[in-house]
């Protein structure tokens, strides 16, 4: 178990688990816990051990937003340059989660709004709690779609959905966050962790770290990339694969029928 700034953290059974912790205010973002979230989600991608990275909040919700004390003292300022992340593509504040080479689950126990609504966005897979409730949030509070959510959520959910999100700022609970794709499953809320969980083991024990890896690097490329681009990317990838010991032993563990054994190599 590890602590961060305003943030849990735990790696156990190939999976680290991040919570966010500030459950008096249903987690509400501050600059602190943006620290050490990045701080725990960085040791999670040079831990070895660790397979894939699920995203969660403390207490009864996922994330509030930004602490509206905080908004209070905002005074405009020029905008800052942003330092390129490694892959050249995803900047920003969030974009190491999309640039870590590992999986990340996030799941959704409770409220998530404004900012919080963001960073699920930036998640691979996003499971939901049946009590769960989302809002953009932005429109009602003078601001407009921030953080690359106006690039992310139409690609999620379609341009239509996600105009009427963010525009009309709206709550909507967890059965049409389902219906719409922005989650892609809900679980009930006694057995919602419980079902991330084997989901995470799922993905820990049963596949490749190496292709896991490649495939959301491959996926997250896409939207930047015209076929031809993509389809040579992908043939040059399908060759390095026939190379490493995950493809061999994917092949030995079937034939041999016994669970894989997978490396990462």
């Amino acid at each position: 178990m590890g602590d961060y700034e305003d943030v849990l953290y735990e790696a156990k059974d190939r999976i680290a688990v991040i919570r966010l912790n500030r459950p008096d205010s249903l987690n509400a973002f501050t600059a602190a816990m943006g620290r050490g979230l990045q701080a725990a989600v960085t040791a999670a991608v040079a831990d070895e051990s660790v397979r894939v990275i699920v995203l969660t909040g403390a207490g009864r919700g996922f994330c509030a937003g930004a602490d509206m004390k905080l908004l209070q003292q905002i005074t405009p300022n020029a905008p800052v340059a942003q330092k390129p992340e490694a892959s050249g593509h995803y900047g920003g504040r969030f974009g190491y989660l999309i640039n870590a080479n590992k999986p990340v689950i996030a799941a959704l126990n409770g409220p998530a709004a404004g900012l919080g609504f963001v960073l699920a966005l930036y998640a691979d897979v996003r499971f939901a709690g049946s009590e769960a409730k989302f809002t953009t949030s932005f429109a009602q509070r003078g601001l407009i779609a921030e953080h690359g959510v106006s690039w992310l959520l139409p690609r999620l959910i379609g341009p239509a959905h996600a105009l009427d999100l963010l525009l009309s700022a709206r709550k909507f609970g967890a059965a049409e966050a389902e219906r719409i794709g922005l989650v892609n499953k809900v679980f009930t809320q006694a057995a919602f962790m419980d079902e991330v969980m084997a989901y995470a083991r799922t993905l820990a024990d049963t596949v490749s770290p190496r292709s896991m890896s490649v495939i959301k690097a491959q996926l997250w490329k896409s939207p930047l990339q015209d076929f031809a681009t993509a389809l040579a990317l992908a043939d040059a990838e399908m060759h390095e694969s026939f190379k490493s010991a995950d493809f061999k032993e994917g092949v030995a563990h079937y034939v041999e029928k016994r669970p894989a054994a997978f490396k990462g190599s």
